[in-house]
């Protein structure tokens, strides 16, 4: 799961309100170089801000007022801590609700509207979490409980959006399967020796060198160091699951089309123009084993 840090949008935030003029706009007085040179830090130290509140924090221009009433109270409020913590939270609340739990229900439901988190129950384990051991469970808990819930609530949605690649890649290897000069390995890669090659055959931690050209099943083609001319040296366990398990029964000099289960390949995740649960297909040209 991704994690999203606000601390550091928060600290963003404080530190361009303390250093930006209020509103409506005080009317400036510039009778001295103190007078002016206030004015003009308080300038300087604007730049980029709105930018910042539009593209980052997601502020309407429409409402800008009601930002420079804001950023007025928070200067006028000075060291009073009851109002640093009560603005503190305000922010941090809206960092909450319009960036980290939007940007989690993506993750989760993709493009599904209609899917949403609890705020509720995110609310309440946030403030457990910072009031430390008062909650439901450890923190270490709930990080180990969140990744694994993600998982299975991702794959389930996945799933019932691209289930039929999964069942197609299934039918698919079935067939494939009984096809002459196939072969399976025992994790359920396919392949088929296009040329046999008589070097030494790599082990996960080997650095290889390999042209390749990957397709789903419908023939298209979704990367190649062929089109680039230019072969990829790389550890062999630096590639998908599958496409390394080929690899490490591969003397160099082979040449193999390959057929690699969603499983282990890219599973759930959608990858470029590959969709979830998508079987691939490979032709893998081992070049050298160093």
């Amino acid at each position: 799961m991704k994690k999203i840090f606000i601390a550091a949008v928060a600290a963003a935030c404080v530190s361009a309100a303390m250093t930006s003029c209020g509103g409506p706009t005080p009317k400036a007085s510039l009778k001295t170089d103190v007078d002016t040179l206030s004015y003009a830090m308080g300038m300087a130290n604007s730049q980029g801000l709105k930018g910042y509140l539009v593209d980052r924090v997601g502020i309407d221009t429409a409402y800008m007022d009601e930002f420079y009433k804001g950023l007025k109270e928070g200067t006028d409020a000075g060291d009073d801590k009851a109002k640093e913590a009560y603005f503190a939270g305000v922010m941090i609340g809206q960092q909450i609700s319009n960036q980290m739990i939007k940007g989690i229900e993506h993750e989760l439901f993709g493009n599904d509207s209609t899917r949403h988190l609890s705020k509720k129950n995110f609310l309440s384990g946030f403030i457990s979490g910072v009031q430390e051991g008062k909650g439901k469970m450890t923190l270490e808990q709930a990080q180990q409980l969140s990744q694994i819930k993600m998982q299975q609530i991702r794959s389930k949605n996945m799933e019932k959006q691209y289930g039929a690649n999964k069942a197609a890649g299934e039918k698919f290897l079935a067939e494939n399967a009984k096809k002459e000069g196939v072969k399976t390995l025992p994790g359920g890669v396919q392949y088929r020796i296009i040329k046999e090659g008589k070097g030494a055959i790599p082990t996960d931690t080997t650095r290889v060198k390999v042209h390749y050209e990957g397709k789903t099943l419908d023939g298209k083609v979704f990367d190649s160091s062929y089109k680039r001319n230019d072969p990829v040296t790389l550890r062999a366990n630096q590639l998908v699951k599958g496409f390394s398990e080929a690899l490490t029964h591969m003397p160099a000099g082979s040449v193999w089309e390959v057929w690699i289960p969603q499983e282990k390949a890219y599973g759930d995740r959608k990858q470029g123009t590959i969709d979830p649960f998508s079987c691939l297909n490979f032709k893998i040209e081992l070049l050298e084993v160093n």
